[in-house]
């Protein structure tokens, strides 16, 4: 196994307030469960208009009693880091973790790596360090000379999910770390997605350029920008096709349908659909406005909340991204209803269960519970 360089970064992203400073995401994981970080660094411009948060602003912007220490209650950092250690303890030799089908999906994995480095670890360093160089190893020796990120025998139906979120994970691997070949492996990962975007500006589940569904699309959209933030050039083109994709996506409810062939508004996908307008630079209008309002009708302990369905961890985890872009009322409201959902769901051995794996909803889960830890540019205002 090549260890990876852990090598301060910074992502190069710019963003619409000249104050916002790139984060560097090295402080101890207790820390970071406790503070919103931060970086003196000078914050650079990019065509996305991209920055991050730093922990100054993060605490001028929000509520001093509704900061990312109160929403940080001692009941959730127990229940991340038990969900860490569960994690941790799941791991395999290989990288891989547990012994189902799903716990060698390259997106599995990019998931709970990204639920490690969210803790304020980072490869190499802290307590789950050594766990994320494992993810990286793993991930790259999948990484095929096409740039498909890929292994079949833990693939679904749809293994362009699996590399969109690999991708994500090693774009925020690579904006802490110097490693060429995972430069030359990232770079050819994002090749691939750019190439296999079809005319309409969305992706499927194969690396194909054929038809295209909003909820894969939203997985190549945060990959690419993930990439772009850590200094991987993405054509204009490529975005503007995928942000126009996403808003034909948006029904007159404010929800978004499945495939342009049209269809109601869910919850969960409705939720990405947020997301990747955020993602694709558009951080107020119309489109905005009606997004958050559909999703408001589905926050836990709402009137109308169905939200329960199979894709549970799913949906939680583009809307508290949403909600967290949002910023203000609509973030103090959302995370502690959802929180406390979380809560009430975890497994004595810290696990959540889930109908993928349980590696899947724990993933999900400490990905969710530590957003306010803002540590990745990723998930970053």
């Amino acid at each position: 196994m090549t260890p990876v360089i852990a090598i301060s970064r910074p992502a190069e992203i710019g963003r619409r307030t000249s104050r916002r400073t790139p984060c560097r995401g090295m402080l101890p994981a207790v820390l970071a469960l406790l503070l919103v970080l931060g970086s003196s660094s000078t914050p650079s411009t990019t065509g996305w208009g991209w920055s991050l948060l730093s922990a100054a602003s993060a605490a001028e912007e929000l509520d001093p009693e509704q900061s990312a220490r109160a929403m940080l209650t001692p009941a959730t950092l127990e229940a991340t880091h038990k969900a860490l250690e569960y994690l941790a303890a799941k791991q395999n030799p290989d990288g891989t973790f547990g012994s189902a089908q799903y716990g060698q999906n390259v997106g599995v994995v990019g998931l709970i790596g990204l639920a490690f480095l969210s803790s304020g670890s980072t490869p190499g360093r802290g307590p789950f360090g050594e766990s994320i160089n494992q993810c990286v190893a793993y991930l790259m020796d999948h990484a095929q000379e096409t740039g498909f990120i890929c292994e079949p025998v833990g693939s679904s139906h749809g293994p362009m999910y699996g590399h969109g979120f690999a991708t994500l994970f090693l774009a925020e691997v690579y904006g802490m770390s110097a490693r060429s070949d995972l430069r030359e492996k990232l770079t050819r990962a994002i090749k691939l997605i750019i190439e296999t975007q079809n005319d309409a500006g969305g992706w499927r589940y194969q690396p194909q350029k054929r038809d295209a569904d909003l909820s894969v699309t939203v997985c190549q959209i945060m990959a690419l920008r993930a990439a772009r933030n850590a200094g991987i050039h993405v054509p204009n083109e490529v975005i503007d096709r995928c942000l126009n994709y996403v808003k034909k996506s948006q029904n007159a409810d404010g929800g978004f349908m499945y495939t342009l062939d049209g269809g109601s508004s869910e919850f969960p996908r409705s939720a990405a659909g947020v997301v990747a307008l955020y993602s694709a630079g558009i951080y107020e209008g119309d489109e905005l406005e009606k997004g958050l309002a559909y999703l408001n009708r589905f926050r836990p302990g709402a009137e109308q909340r169905g939200d329960d369905g199979s894709y549970f961890f799913y949906g939680h985890y583009y809307a508290v991204q949403a909600m967290w872009q949002k910023g203000g009322a609509s973030w103090q409201n959302w995370f502690p209803s959802v929180r406390d959902r979380i809560l009430q769901r975890q497994s004595a051995d810290g696990s959540w269960v889930d109908a993928i794996c349980p590696e899947y909803g724990t993933a999900m889960a400490a990905i969710i519970l530590q957003i306010p830890n803002n540590t990745l540019p990723i998930f970053q205002r």
